[in-house]
């Protein structure tokens, strides 16, 4: 531990990087709106033709947002007197190689290296990496020594500091974590090679929780509580089981939903059985032309003789449709209305379905789609011809409204989904973790082999990282700012570093890692769909750069 405490940064050093990173976050702002807009008004031919140095723009603000936001953590634990040397030794390793990475090349794919000077800011980059505090940095967190050190005090059995410095969420974390290590982890794997719908005993044990009700408001039955809260639920569930994880995802959209937008009368009918877990939604948006462009979409509703509302057409990649009681049904109502605003909300009730009959309503009918990971609540295509909903189905009866009904939605969604992705990097970390002490190769474990001691060391600071810049999505939302920026940020670096977590972790396993009774296979599996749903990474990008310049 005395090697750790004399390389951990100095707590002066987080606030001077945290100020470096913003001056060069404001020096690419200034060379991207350079390049995208046109006497103050941002250019969209431009935006289409240079899309890559568009999305090159959010990666570089994104890394820049999360550097910002896990210094001031360390300065909020430093305050508070609990920060410890391993604790800013993980900060200095995960800030040293995002600042390498701002200056010198950020992964936004595989093949995908965007570099400074695609935005003109190699001076800029130069200016970063000259900054004294940055030097200093990673000389103590940019170096094989740096990390190696971070491995040797988990291996000493020093802990990472999890407090969240509010006693209730931390009570939250403790009893989830508990919860999913009993409930969900030693079966998890074993209910993923099943390919099974998860278990109705867990949904129940999950609603006796309150895990389907965490944000709905207490009048209505639920917890009440904050996205905070909200994301340390998901983070820990989904650290057992994504599928366990995303469980209440359909829950935060259809009460979101609800709860912003609908009627009295909807919010008394539907957020109470939903909270309960009685009532298990379903979100219904997605159509096999249109993915995320959704102002094409086909499906109608048109209204019936009787007063209520006829649905045709075809919807996919729907989750858990078939065990759902409700669905947030998107669709075109306006006729001659194009785009987003002929768009509508439905708010379509339909009876659960069974294994051997998944869809039992009349004009509804549909078929599971065989996926690679992400089991447990199956995928499905769905056909409706002639499905009737009520003539109060019409999310807060306002017609037209659904696009921007959703958009307000998404941030939450968005923000649920990177703390699921949280939780999958740290399970990522988990079982390379294990793997790594136990497997002897050569007379030695395998954590004593530095490139595999890089690989943990660089696993651990970048989930604390995307952690902190989940976390503060989630708190901009509870305050009521708009974020959708901010959890497009979120979304996009923790899927990343779930996907880098997994990947590093099945090399760490080498040939076992690819053997389906390992469950490293199954967590690779899981962490590749969080880079597509809810939002693909190229979309989030495409969000956060546009968004960023119309501000």
């Amino acid at each position: 531990m005395n090697a750790i405490a004399h390389a951990a940064p100095s707590v002066a050093h987080f606030r001077e990087v945290a100020d470096a990173a913003r001056q060069y976050g404001g020096e690419a702002q200034r060379a991207a709106e350079r390049i995208f807009c046109r006497d103050g008004r941002v250019d969209t031919t431009v935006l289409h033709a240079q899309q890559r140095a568009l999305h090159g723009f959010a990666w570089t603000a994104t890394l820049v947002e999360a550097v910002v936001r896990s210094a001031q953590w360390g300065l909020q634990l430093a305050d508070a007197g609990r920060l410890g040397p391993l604790d800013a030794q993980v900060l200095a390793v995960g800030l040293a190689e995002y600042l390498a990475q701002l200056a010198g090349g950020i992964p936004m794919g595989q093949n995908e290296i965007f570099r400074p000077h695609e935005l003109g800011l190699n001076d800029a980059a130069a200016r970063l990496m000259a900054e004294p505090a940055v030097r200093e940095l990673q000389a103590r967190g940019g170096t094989p020594a740096a990390r190696a050190a971070l491995i040797d005090a988990l291996r000493n059995g020093e802990q990472l500091g999890e407090s969240s410095l509010d006693e209730e969420l931390d009570m939250i974390r403790d009893q989830f974590r508990r919860f999913t290590e009993q409930e969900i982890t030693p079966h998890a794997h074993r209910w993923h090679l099943a390919d099974e719908l998860i278990p109705d005993a867990l949904i129940a044990k999950l609603a006796e929780l309150g895990v389907f009700g965490i944000c709905i408001p207490t009048e209505f039955g639920g917890m009440g509580l904050g996205k905070r809260a909200m994301c340390i639920v998901s983070e820990e569930l989904s650290r057992g089981w994504i599928a366990a994880g995303s469980l209440g995802t359909r829950s935060e959209i259809a009460g979101d939903l609800i709860a912003s937008a609908g009627t009295p009368e909807q919010k008394a009918r539907w957020l109470p059985v939903i909270a309960s877990g009685e009532v298990l939604p379903t979100a219904v948006f997605t159509e096999p032309d249109s993915g995320s462009d959704l102002a094409s979409l086909r499906t109608r509703a048109t209204q019936a003789p009787g007063g209520g509302w006829r649905i045709d057409g075809n919807k996919t990649w729907i989750t858990h449709a078939a065990r759902s009681d409700l669905m947030t049904l998107l669709v075109r109502s306006e006729p001659g209305v194009e785009g987003h605003g002929g768009l509508s909300m439905f708010l379509a009730a339909k009876p659960r379905g069974t294994d051997a009959l998944p869809f039992p309503a009349e004009g509804m009918s549909g078929s599971e789609i065989a996926v690679l990971g992400y089991r447990g609540m199956k995928e499905y295509e769905i056909a409706f011809e002639g499905f009737e909903v009520a003539a109060d189905g019409v999310l807060g009866g306002a017609r037209g409204q659904g696009f921007r009904q959703l958009m307000q939605t998404f941030e939450g969604a968005r923000i649920q989904t990177a703390a699921r992705a949280v939780g999958v990097a740290w399970r990522a970390f988990d079982l390379a973790w294990r793997y790594a002490n136990d497997r002897r190769q050569f007379s030695r474990p395998l954590v004593e082999f530095p490139r595999v001691s890089d690989k943990l060391a660089t696993m651990v600071a970048e989930t604390v990282l995307a952690r902190h810049l989940t976390s503060f999505a989630a708190m901009e939302k509870e305050q009521g700012h708009r974020c959708d920026i901010q959890a497009g940020m979120a979304k996009l670096l923790a899927a990343r570093v779930a996907w880098a977590n997994a990947d590093a972790g099945l090399q760490i396993h080498g040939g076992n890692g690819y053997a389906l009774e390992f469950e490293m296979s199954r967590v690779l599996c899981d962490a590749r769909i969080l880079n597509i749903f809810e939002g693909a990474a190229e979309i989030q990008a495409q969000v956060i750069g546009r968004g960023l310049l119309t501000r």
